[in-house]
């Protein structure tokens, strides 16, 4: 990574203004509470209605698919037709002067051809990596061979409608598709950017669509009245319905990834650092590494919070709240991301949100959550060895993250002005992050203490 010179002392007072606007997250928020109400109450709602069908409400795995798919559609309803982000210059779309099908048409079919192929390559490797057929994610395969067949067929008008009015039809795919017909000059750059972008959305799109039906069937089926008496119960469905909303909203960010709502992926993130912090934070990279018996599982003969303060009903209240507040600015992150959020890649530079805090928000909450719910300093059996081994490990994973943001930073620094801009503005404004800078800074240039001569 290349070294960065010293922020701008006299940046502006605010910071350049966001790519994506908060309101779309928030669409996609009322939509997502919306719809948990309907699935919570569909045994009345059909009683009303007089509809046929079972009266119970609808928490499986595919009303939880649903739900992803109503939010995406509000989101993106939101985005085109009231804050019109169809016209935008950075989705390279030219409106007003299409050109015609017989001009495109050769374009259209090596494009094609590329991303056939690479949906051809993608499910092969499906097939062949074993975890994607046991657990969780046998209803992410369910989904993404039901979905293989309507995609390639919408994808031919798709393309010969989008190669009209795009600025540069050459896009990664049509590289890709040049490469393997081989009669076209195509430039290796573009199809790594090609296949770094289709890694990411493949990669992290079916654990998404794995990870969405358990949250949402507990939140659905969730006794309220119940709660109100136990805050550990409280908490943890308190936590469960944040990382519901993160889920949903995430995985809305990894599949519409389209043009015209100016979410096309940009760049993936060129670096192999990067990669590595990221996939060891995922399965199955993560069972080896951060899992209890992980390489630095830091769950050793730990309790959660709620073991470790129970008779104090008080304190577990404070403490369900505080830890409550830190899902809510990780679930927060998320959300302002709208219709944009995924790992790994540059999709335009947000400054609104928990952003205008820290540039690292999610992880900020994410790691503080991890070191106040499981407290590996405390252990049921006693054992220092466990106590230091818990801490030092957890310790670890929170520089995991630290390697990620840094990996992170590097990338969109050296991809976007704006990015930069932000960067140096935060450096001096941001609200935790000019003031952990500052502590750093006053570290360095802490004098070094003289050692005084022996007696």
């Amino acid at each position: 990574m290349s070294a960065r010179p010293e922020p701008n002392p006299i940046a502006g007072k605010k910071p350049p203004r966001s790519d994506v606007s908060p309101r779309v997250g928030l669409v996609g928020l009322i939509g997502l509470f919306v719809w948990i109400a309907i699935c919570r109450n569909w045994p009345h709602i059909a009683d009303a209605l007089n509809l046929p069908g079972p009266r119970e409400r609808m928490s499986g795995a595919y009303a939880a698919l649903a739900s992803m798919l109503f939010i995406g559609i509000l989101m993106a309803a939101w985005s085109v037709l009231v804050e019109k982000v169809y016209l935008r210059p950075s989705t390279g779309i030219s409106w007003k002067n299409p050109r015609p099908l017989s001009s495109v048409i050769e374009v259209s079919v090596t494009k094609l051809a590329g991303l056939w192929s690479t949906w051809a390559i993608i499910g092969f490797l499906y097939c062949v990596c074993r975890w994607y057929w046991d657990g969780q994610y046998l209803f992410a395969m369910e989904v993404i061979g039901a979905s293989a067949i309507p995609l390639f067929i919408l994808s031919v008008p798709y393309v010969l409608w989008l190669d009209r009015v795009l600025v540069n039809p050459h896009d990664g795919a049509w590289h890709f598709g040049a490469m393997l017909i081989g009669r076209e000059p195509w430039d290796a750059e573009q199809v790594k950017k090609h296949w770094r972008a289709w890694t990411i959305k493949a990669f992290f799109g079916a654990f998404m669509i794995s990870i969405l039906p358990p949250g949402f069937a507990n939140i659905v089926n969730a006794d309220i009245p119940a709660l109100l008496n136990d805050p550990g119960r409280f908490g943890g469905v308190l936590f469960e319905l944040l990382f519901v909303i993160d889920v949903q909203i995430g995985t809305v960010g990894y599949l519409f990834t389209l043009r015209p709502l100016d979410a096309h992926i940009r760049s993936g993130n060129p670096f192999l650092a990067g990669w590595l912090a990221a996939l060891m934070c995922y399965p199955p990279f993560v069972w080896g590494v951060m899992s209890n018996n992980g390489v630095i599982g830091y769950e050793y003969h730990t309790a959660d919070w709620s073991y470790w303060f129970q008779g104090h009903t008080a304190l577990m209240w404070v403490w369900a709240g505080w830890l409550g507040f830190l899902t809510a600015v990780y679930a927060w992150a998320t959300v302002a991301f709208g219709i944009r959020f995924s790992n790994l890649t540059y999709r335009g530079v947000l400054t609104n949100g928990p952003y205008r805090f820290t540039r690292h928000p999610a992880y900020l909450a994410k790691n503080t959550f991890w070191w106040c719910s499981t407290l590996p300093f405390f252990v049921t059996n006693g054992s220092l060895v466990d106590v230091v081994r818990n801490t030092f490990f957890l310790a670890c994973v929170s520089g995991v993250y630290y390697w990620r943001a840094r990996t992170e930073e590097a990338h969109l620094l050296a991809e976007d002005p704006k990015y930069r801009e932000y960067h140096d503005w935060m450096a001096e404004h941001g609200l935790i992050t000019s003031r952990l800078r500052k502590l750093l800074l006053r570290f360095r240039r802490r004098p070094p203490v003289a050692l005084q001569p022996a007696e």
